[in-house]
C-alpha cells in the first residue's frame, strides 16, 4: 500500500476499572498496563487517539436479543434474587465463567462503543487501521453471555462494516476458537472466519475442522485445530501464511477484522500455546501488509502483563515501529515486569510441540484445498448505504442545537481551541487518565 497507513487508537479510562471478581482469571486492569507501555514508548505521538462513546441498547441490538440486552442492562450484584430465571436462560452469574459485577453493562457499552466507532471510521475512509484493546470478547452469542464474554463488539463491528464492504474477513489468532462470531456468520458468504486455536478437551469445544459453514457460507468458515506447545514457525510460517494468501486471493476482503488474543502466548495462564510476541505479532504486520481497511482487537489473556507487552508491541508494529527497545521505559506500573523488565518473551524451554509436522502439513493441505474449492468471491446487490448509527448531541441551554454541532455541520474536521487559532494544544500528560 502506497504511503503511510493512519492508524486510530480507542481507548477509554474507565474499561480497566471494571472487577469480575477476585477469583476469575480476567481482569480488565490489563487494559491500563497495556495503555501506560503504549504511552511509555511515545506510540501515541503517531496514532489518532480517540475515547469512544458508549454503545446504546439500540446497537447492541442488531445483533443481540432485545430481551438478554434488557437484563444485562438491569442487572447487578444488588438485584441478583430477582432474576434468578433469567441468570439461567442468559447464562450468567456466579454459577457460570459470566459473573454479574458492578457496571456490568456499562463495561460492555465502553468496549462495544470503541468496536463501532473503529467501523464507522473505516467505513467512512478516515482511517487504515483502527485499535480497541478493549473489544475481542469472540464467544458471546445472540442471547447468551459465554466465555467471559456478553456482548459480541466484533459481530457488531462486522455488520456495521457490512453496511459499505461487500465482503469481510474476520481472523482470531486467539488461543480459543471464536465461536461466536463463527456462529453468527455461519450460513453467509459474506463474512469469511478464519480461527488458529487450540482443539481438544479445551473450551469451547468448537472449531473443528470439517466445521465449514453451511447453505451460502458452506466454504467460508476456516478453522484450524491445534495442540499444545505450538510455536512461533508452526503457526505462522507453516499455517497462517499460506493459508492468509489463499484467502486473500479468493475471498477478496474489502475490510478485516483481526482478533489478537494474547492467550495464544508462552506463560498464559489458561492457555497452553508456546508463542513469542514475535511470532504473535507476525500475524499482524502480515495482515497489515495487505493495505486492506483493518480493525485489531484484543481479546483473551490472563497472564496481564504479558497481555501489556503484547498489545503494546503490536500497537508498535501497526505504527512501522516493531525496533522498539526491548527495556521497557519506566512507568506507573514498571514493577508488574520484573524481574526481566524487558518486552520481549522466551519460549518455554520444557514445554513439549505436540503438533506433528505431517498432523499440521495435513490441515494445511485440507483447508487450502476447501479454499481452492470455493466459486470465487461472492458478489453483492448494489443498494443504498445504511447510514451509521448517529449519536444526538446535547443541546444547549436554549434549548437549540449544541455549539459544536453547529461548528460540526460547517467544517466537520475542525475543532477550534480558546485563542480561536485551530491549533491542538496537547497538555504533558494529555492521554493519562484524569485522577479523581
Amino acid at each position: 500500500m502506497a504511503g503511510k497507513q493512519r492508524v486510530s487508537y480507542f481507548y477509554h479510562p474507565e474499561c480497566p476499572l471494571f472487577y469480575y471478581g477476585p477469583s476469575h482469571p480476567m481482569k480488565p486492569h490489563r487494559l491500563k498496563l497495556a495503555h501506560h507501555l503504549i504511552l511509555s514508548y511515545g506510540l501515541f505521538k503517531e496514532m489518532d487517539c480517540y475515547r469512544p462513546h458508549p454503545a446504546s441498547a439500540g446497537e447492541m441490538t442488531q445483533f443481540h436479543s432485545e430481551e438478554y440486552i434488557g437484563f444485562l442492562s438491569k442487572i447487578g450484584p444488588d438485584n441478583l434474587r430477582q432474576f434468578g430465571a433469567s441468570m439461567q436462560r442468559f447464562n450468567a452469574g456466579d454459577t457460570t465463567d459470566c459473573p454479574v459485577f458492578d457496571g456490568l453493562f456499562q463495561f460492555t457499552q465502553l468496549y462495544t462503543g470503541a468496536s463501532l466507532d473503529g467501523a464507522v471510521q473505516l467505513c467512512q475512509g478516515q482511517s487504515d487501521i483502527c485499535i480497541n484493546w478493549s473489544g475481542g470478547l469472540h464467544h458471546a452469542k445472540k442471547a447468551e453471555a459465554s466465555g467471559f464474554c456478553y456482548i459480541n463488539d466484533i459481530v457488531l463491528a462486522i455488520l456495521e462494516l457490512l453496511k459499505v464492504h461487500a465482503r469481510v474477513l474476520y481472523i482470531d489468532i486467539d488461543i480459543h476458537h471464536g465461536d461466536g462470531v463463527e456462529e453468527a456468520f455461519y450460513t453467509t458468504d459474506r463474512v469469511m472466519t478464519f480461527s488458529l486455536h487450540k482443539y481438544g478437551d479445551f473450551f469451547p469445544g468448537t472449531g473443528h475442522i470439517s466445521d465449514i459453514g453451511a447453505k451460502d457460507g458452506t466454504g467460508f468458515s476456516v478453522n484450524a485445530p491445534l495442540q499444545n506447545g505450538i510455536t512461533d514457525e508452526n503457526f505462522f510460517e507453516d499455517l497462517f501464511k499460506p493459508i492468509m494468501a489463499k484467502i486473500m486471493e479468493v475471498f477478496q476482503p474489502g475490510a478485516i477484522v483481526l482478533q489478537c488474543g494474547a492467550d495464544s502466548l508462552t506463560g498464559d495462564r489458561l492457555g497452553c500455546f508456546n508463542l513469542t510476541l514475535k511470532g504473535h505479532a507476525a500475524c499482524v504486520k502480515h495482515v497489515k501488509s495487505f493495505g486492506v481497511p483493518t480493525l485489531v482487537l484484543g481479546g483473551g489473556g490472563y497472564t496481564i502483563r504479558n497481555v501489556a507487552r503484547c498489545w503494546a508491541y503490536e500497537t508498535a508494529v501497526l505504527l512501522d515501529r516493531e525496533d522498539v527497545p526491548n527495556d521497557i521505559p519506566y512507568n506507573d506500573y514498571y514493577e508488574y515486569y520484573a524481574p526481566e523488565y524487558q518486552l520481549h518473551l522466551t519460549p518455554e524451554s520444557s514445554m513439549e510441540n505436540t503438533n506433528r509436522k505431517d498432523v499440521l502439513e495435513g490441515v494445511r493441505i485440507e483447508l487450502l484445498q476447501q479454499l481452492q474449492d470455493l466459486q470465487g468471491a461472492p458478489s453483492v446487490a448494489m443498494q443504498q448505504v445504511p447510514p451509521p448509527f448517529r449519536r444526538q448531541e446535547p443541546e444547549d441551554e436554549e434549548g437549540g442545537e449544541s455549539t459544536e454541532a453547529k461548528g460540526n455541520e460547517s467544517d466537520k474536521n475542525q475543532r477550534e481551541t480558546r485563542s480561536g487559532d485551530s491549533t491542538r494544544k496537547a497538555h504533558a500528560a494529555e492521554m493519562y487518565d484524569r485522577i479523581d
